[in-house]
């Protein structure tokens, strides 16, 4: 592993660099975030006639209208992956969900797959049990080539092997079946695979969509599911969760070798840690304190983290008494006796419970936690169970929303997942190291940006978002937008390019028609000397040295040229930033027969 000269890092860090989340009431990571610093709850209650399941369910007084709806379960873009309607309506929605979350984490990251010279692993954990309530599985009895892609479209076994082949990627494929705890087992054995060399990028999530959806629940007392569908973690008048769905992954490298890359970081798995209750003196399915303590600790140890330096715990926070107080008492064992304060919060209340995919969730609220240094309200919490004795405990319930200060000089974060089962999961995130030491940006140096997509509609959709993406983030530097559009990005037929020398300038040019616009066949493109410039295997070489040979290449590149941007770039301190991911135009995909 490659040591960064700025900062000796631990051999067994793992950087967080690229996430990708689509959750009740959010679309993207960044919507879950605002959502969750003003404290908004995402679960839905719904009429009658909104939900898709037997009648005289609907009408028992004991069925509760509340769930956490995915809006885009249903809808798919197939065009982007080479995905015919037919087979995109074979595909499970847990397979499509997966494998669009893929690819915006890959783009978020900074990277284009078909630019990736290494072994990517994949990683993901879906809900066996919606293959089979989407669609009956198809007839085996041929076993031509449209059966056999039949059944793997359909496998829930298939969903990470899937995102490789239609990414274009190679590496390991691992589906990972541990019930509401397989978005931690993912990661876990996504590090474990990086640290051991056997990958070099990771890909790890889960996926969950609930059947029929939208749809409520049944309430029975002293079950996990909530009587009025409010999730209230901690709170004593607390009666368990809503149902709900989603998708998360993350983009995962080992930390040096991130920050060698130049690469964005918005967080370090610092440690991780799995088990399973076995046979205990508590109910089948039930936490059983020792072992989750356990897990907990070992997480700490493995990182090489002391309990008193870790100031954000994230609870499974089912928002169930009973539940609640084992989880409160596992972790202060793990923790052990100290004076420090550790902010405890349960994301449940704000999306209920995803499933396989709920520790992501908390994942991606740490993460976020860590990146913007503010911890989030822990909401529906008004009467905090006394029960739980918190005052003899390190955790205080995080009321407000607040700066994130901590008493130890560095801000980690606990993320506690459980499944039925005796599944038992813990992850330990760090902050991203601080990066010192670059120079400033060249002022009034011309620089290139580049868009593409598949058509002229989806690119002035990318235009538009990145547009107001950089409105809202101006400390943004050019060098680092260019370089990540330039590199960061699948190349497409329809193409966009701009020579500018500042962001207002960027922003004018993605507003209006001051640059090269989309090639078609009727564009009348300025004419280049394409001989005049030098070649490489990945295309036209530019040495990036002023503005005319920058007009000369954006004028190549939109009429279908291909372009070595990674010369272009060579010698730069350029670093990856987060922007817009590629625009996906879903459409309704159903299948309910075969």
């Amino acid at each position: 592993m490659t040591k960064s000269p700025e900062q000796d890092h631990d051999p067994g860090d793992v950087a967080v660099i690229g996430m990708s989340l689509r959750a009740p009431g959010a679309r993207t990571k960044e919507q879950f975030w605002d959502n969750l610093v003003h404290g908004r709850e995402s679960v839905s209650f719904l009429a009658k006639d909104d939900i898709h399941v037997d009648e005289t369910l609907i009408h028992s007084p004991f069925y509760v209208r509340a769930c956490g709806v995915l809006d885009t379960y249903d809808t798919f873009d197939p065009s982007v992956f080479g995905i015919s309607d037919r087979m995109a309506a074979a595909m499970t929605p847990e397979n499509r969900l997966f494998l669009e979350s893929a690819w915006e984490t890959l783009e978020d990251g900074g990277y284009d797959p078909d630019r990736l010279n290494a072994e990517i692993g994949m990683y993901g954990a879906n809900n066996p049990q919606t293959a089979a309530l989407y669609s009956s599985p198809p007839d085996r009895v041929s076993v031509g080539p449209e059966a056999i892609e039949a059944s793997l479209a359909w496998s829930p076994d298939t969903m990470t092997s899937n995102a490789l082949y239609y990414m274009g990627l190679t590496g390991e494929a691992v589906t990972v079946a541990a019930v509401c705890a397989g978005f931690h087992y993912s990661v876990h054995l996504a590090c474990q695979s990086l640290l051991l060399g056997q990958t070099d990028m990771a890909i790890a999530g889960g996926s969950m969509v609930r059947l029929p959806h939208p749809r409520g629940h049944l309430w029975e007392e002293n079950r996990i599911l909530s009587k009025d569908g409010h999730c209230r973690p901690f709170d004593a008048r607390g009666t368990g969760t809503a149902l709900s769905s989603g998708v998360v992954t993350v983009l995962l490298k080992p930390l040096g070798q991130a920050v060698a890359d130049r690469d964005h970081i918005y967080a370090v798995v610092k440690g991780s840690a799995v088990n399973n209750n076995g046979v205990s003196v508590m109910a089948y399915g039930l936490a059983q304190p020792e072992r989750m303590s356990a897990c907990i600790a070992n997480a700490m140890e493995v990182g090489g983290v002391t309990p008193d330096t870790v100031s954000m715990y994230e609870a499974n926070g089912l928002g169930m008494p009973m539940t609640d107080e084992l989880e409160v008492h596992a972790a202060s064992m793990a923790f052990g006796k100290q004076t420090a304060t550790t902010s405890l919060g349960g994301v449940k209340g704000n999306v209920g419970h995803g499933g396989v995919v709920s520790g992501g969730f908390g994942a991606v609220k740490a993460a976020m936690s860590l990146y913007h240094r503010t911890l989030p309200m822990t909401i529906n919490l008004t009467e905090v169970n006394e029960d739980l004795d918190l005052p003899s405990t390190p955790f205080v319930p995080q009321l407000e929303t607040a700066d994130w200060e901590t008493e130890s000089g560095i801000r980690r974060a606990g993320i506690t997942s459980i499944g039925g089962g005796g599944y038992n999961a813990h992850l330990v995130l760090e902050e991203p190291p601080s990066l010192t030491g670059r120079a400033p940006e060249a002022e009034g140096r011309p620089r290139l940006a580049t868009l593409s997509a598949l058509d002229d509609e989806a690119l002035a959709r990318q235009r538009a978002r990145l547009k107001d993406w950089l409105a809202a983030r101006p400390d943004l530097r050019l060098d680092d937008i260019c370089f990540s559009l330039n590199l960061g990005r699948k190349v497409m037929a329809r193409r966009w390019a701009a020579v500018v020398r500042s962001r207002g300038e960027l922003v004018a040019a993605l507003s209006g028609d001051s640059a090269h616009g989309p090639a078609t066949e009727t564009a009348a493109a300025p004419r280049v000397d394409i001989d005049a410039f030098q070649r490489s295997e990945e295309g036209i070489v530019g040495t990036g040295k002023d503005a005319q040979e920058l007009s000369e290449l954006a004028a190549a590149w939109v009429t279908g040229q291909q372009v070595d941007f990674g010369s272009l770039h060579q010698g730069e301190t350029s670093r990856r930033v987060p922007l817009p991911t590629y625009p996906f135009q879903p459409r309704r995909f159903w299948r309910t027969d075969w």
